[in-house]
């Protein structure tokens, strides 16, 4: 949006470089145009990028196994500021290719291939090259997939000009993966079912420290859900409690942790770590493999994770 301070800071700006290079000469009365122009063209390029996040999980309660072979969970999702960047453009064919981290299997089972074949199949849309560098790690509980499918329909939804409600978009989330309909409304929620069912919780971290680590190895879903045993119990969700993590120690659990804890011993000794640092709650995010810790201040030393992905941030 232009407003007054911007065209403002623009001139400002203007001034400077006329002061600097005499020879330069732009009249005031072109200044609006100028940006507006440069608006333009930032606000195309922005229409045709944008970064899926990651998010935690809080706690992660395994309920049940279901007949159909998925476990009934109950877990509390929370985004945070690591992201991926894609980026989507028309073209003449179809397109799609990868940087960052390595992805695992082959193109057609990317998930954000999918998402552009479920959105082709009901809209019939034009082809398009698509690129996705991979900030976020695989395999860490994350959602990293999940969050490029959903952000790659908001994406395609936005420059081709689609119009569908929001259980519409739900239900094509839903198609795609367990976790991806927390990344339709992407704030903090209860989630359900499979993880499908999704509920804004009225809760914030904003001024915790997040460190979050993940170990040299990835954990296959299927391979920590063929471990974990339910532990038929519920989170608290009340509000207050929710937003102290030095409340959380013996009710905001992962029941992945203690099955796979046994099997990699190094999340034993990142969590001790992370506790050593000052962290008020420690947990597994999803089924791993990445841990995080929460804190009140910014950790000190990160040199204890060598040869680990380390991500901090203020959460907001």
């Amino acid at each position: 949006m232009l407003t007054s301070a911007k065209l403002t800071e623009f001139r400002l700006k203007i001034n400077k470089y006329q002061a600097l290079h005499p020879f330069f000469i732009l009249k005031p009365d072109c200044y609006h145009i100028v940006e507006v122009i440069i608006f333009a063209f930032i606000k195309s390029v922005c229409a045709m990028i944008t970064f899926p996040n990651a998010k935690i999980n809080t706690g992660l309660r395994i309920l049940n196994r279901r007949n159909d072979g998925f476990h009934s969970i109950e877990t509390i999702m929370y985004p945070i500021g690591l992201c991926d960047a894609l980026e989507i453009v028309p073209a003449d064919d179809f397109g799609f290719c990868v940087t960052g981290f390595d992805l695992e299997g082959d193109q057609e089972n990317n998930l954000c291939v999918k998402a552009y074949k479920l959105m082709h199949q009901r809209y019939g849309l034009a082809p398009v090259h698509m690129h996705l560098h991979k900030n976020i790690p695989t395999g860490a509980g994350l959602g990293g997939g999940s969050s490029d499918a959903v952000f790659t329909l908001k994406l395609l939804r936005r420059i081709f000009k689609l119009k569908f409600c929001r259980s519409e978009f739900d239900e094509m989330a839903k198609l795609l993966g367990s976790d991806c309909n927390f990344f339709v409304s992407n704030q903090p929620s209860l989630c359900t079912g499979r993880g499908e069912l999704v509920k804004p919780v009225s809760f914030s971290l904003k001024n915790w420290h997040l460190l979050l680590i993940k170990p040299p190895f990835s954990i296959p879903t299927a391979l920590a859900y063929a471990m974990v045993m339910p532990s038929g119990k519920a989170l608290p969700v009340d509000q207050d409690f929710l937003a102290d993590p030095d409340l959380w120690k013996d009710w905001m659990v992962n029941d992945f942790e203690h099955c796979l804890i046994e099997k990699y011993p190094v999340l034993a000794e990142i969590r001790e770590k992370l506790f050593s640092l000052g962290a008020s709650h420690v947990s597994l995010s999803g089924s791993g493999s990445a841990m995080f810790g929460l804190f009140k201040e910014k950790p000190e030393s990160t040199e204890l994770f060598r040869d680990m992905f380390v991500w901090e941030e203020k959460l907001t």
